[in-house]
């Protein structure tokens, strides 16, 4: 390659990177400066409520909710 080759894309290179930064200003648009509030979340706790009797099913094997498959009908 010659010198000027390499100038050639050094310059494109630039050019490309200059456009492309203005570009994605006028896209995004500028930073806003204005003061935002944010919802702030809950500390997480060690405390462990108790399970609904409704769902929990104590005398299962498999404590969880019982599930009938297919007819009833025994």
């Amino acid at each position: 390659m010659k010198k000027t080759d390499i100038a050639m894309i050094i310059l494109i290179a630039s050019v490309s990177i200059i456009v492309a930064f203005f570009a994605t200003n006028a896209f995004f648009g500028d930073t806003a400066t204005e003061d935002v509030t944010v919802k702030t979340v809950d500390p997480i706790t060690d405390e462990i409520a108790e399970p609904d009797p409704r769902i929990f099913n104590e005398e299962a094997i498999n404590p969880s909710v019982e599930v009938q498959v297919g007819s009833s009908e025994q």
